[in-house]
This record gives structure tokens, C-alpha cells and sequence, in this order.
């Protein structure tokens, strides 16, 4: 009886991880096409999307750590909702400065978020497995932070799109996260 209350326990956790996943990638899709087509274009609209972005990373992961078993259980994922808030913070008052101070403030976020993930990643191999995307996602995000800040010493770095990119990166590799657990899924289904 315990093992098939801890298989239910797994199947559960394992189709949450999927849907979050997916929900992920299609938010930063969204995110991504937004900054393209509007927001580099219009101050306004991109301002809004430089903080919705990380505010968003807050509540997507408050929302799976509280699936996930809670922030006793998943203290990496609580340290990186503690983080994202504070750099939404962040860019709303760098905001005020410059772009250039906006992109080191994402940069410096890109290696915290992507350490973290990684931490989260490498816990959820030994449950869930088909994690190397994530672990990738973090290792680039963390990659990526570096070359953030180092271009927002450039003359005029381009904040929205640069950050759009990296967003774009990240949506890709959700769904690839997504997808791989599906498959995984239904081939323990047939087997």
C-alpha cells in the first residue's frame, strides 16, 4: 500500500512539473514576443515588461514551491522568491537611472536565478529525472548575468531586447523540460 501511495505521490509531483513547465515556457513566449514587436518600441510598455518579468519569476516559483511540499522542502526555490522580489525592487528604481543600470541589475539576477535553478534542478534528478534542460537553464542563465553586466558598459545597451533574448532562451527551454517529461510519462505508460 505505501509504494503505490508514494507511485501516486510521484505521478502527481512528476504531472505538476509538467504543467509548470509549460506554463513557464508559454509565459515567456508571450513576454518574449511582447518585448519585440511593442516594447522596443515604446519606453513605457518595455518599462512595465522589465518589472513584470521578474516579478513573474517570484510568483511562478512561490507557486511551484508551495506544490512542491513548501519552502522546508524546497529552501533553494524560497531563496530565489526572496530574490526575484527584491530585484523587481530593483528594477523599478534603476528604472529611474538608466538602461545600463537595468541591465546590470538583471545581470546580477540572471546568476543568482540561475545558480538557484540549478540547485533545484540537481535535487529534482533524483526524483523526477529528465532535468539536464533545467540544469543547463541555470548554468546559461548564470553564464548570461556575466555577459549582462559586462554590455551594459557598452555606449547604449538595448535592455528589452537583450533581456528578450536571454527570456527566449529560457521559454525553449522549459518546453523542452515539459516536453521530455511528457515522453517520459508515456513511455512508463506503455512499458
Amino acid at each position: 500500500m505505501m509504494d503505490r501511495n508514494v507511485d501516486i505521490s510521484h505521478a502527481a509531483g512528476q504531472r505538476w512539473l509538467k504543467h509548470y513547465y509549460f506554463l513557464r515556457a508559454a509565459f515567456s513566449i508571450v513576454w518574449v514576443a511582447l518585448a519585440f514587436v511593442v516594447g522596443q518600441h515604446e519606453p513605457g510598455i518595455a518599462a512595465a515588461l522589465l518589472v513584470v518579468y521578474p516579478a513573474w519569476d517570484a510568483l511562478s516559483n512561490y507557486l511551484d514551491m508551495s506544490r512542491s511540499g513548501g519552502a522546508v522542502q524546497n529552501r533553494v526555490q524560497a531563496i530565489n522568491v526572496v530574490v526575484s522580489l527584491a530585484v523587481t525592487v530593483a528594477v523599478i528604481v534603476a528604472l529611474r537611472g538608466s538602461m545600463a543600470g537595468v541591465l546590470q541589475v538583471f545581470g546580477v539576477w540572471a546568476i543568482l536565478s540561475g545558480l538557484l535553478q540549478l540547485g533545484t534542478a540537481v535535487r529534482r534528478w533524483k526524483e523526477f529525472g529528465a532535468q539536464w534542460a533545467m540544469i543547463l537553464s541555470g548554468a546559461q542563465s548564470a553564464l548570461a548575468g556575466g555577459f549582462f553586466i559586462a554590455q551594459a558598459q557598452a555606449q547604449v545597451p538595448e535592455a528589452i531586447v537583450k533581456i528578450a533574448g536571454y527570456a527566449a532562451v529560457g521559454a525553449i527551454y522549459f518546453l523542452i523540460s515539459a516536453v521530455w517529461l511528457t515522453v517520459s510519462e508515456m513511455r512508463r505508460k506503455v512499458a
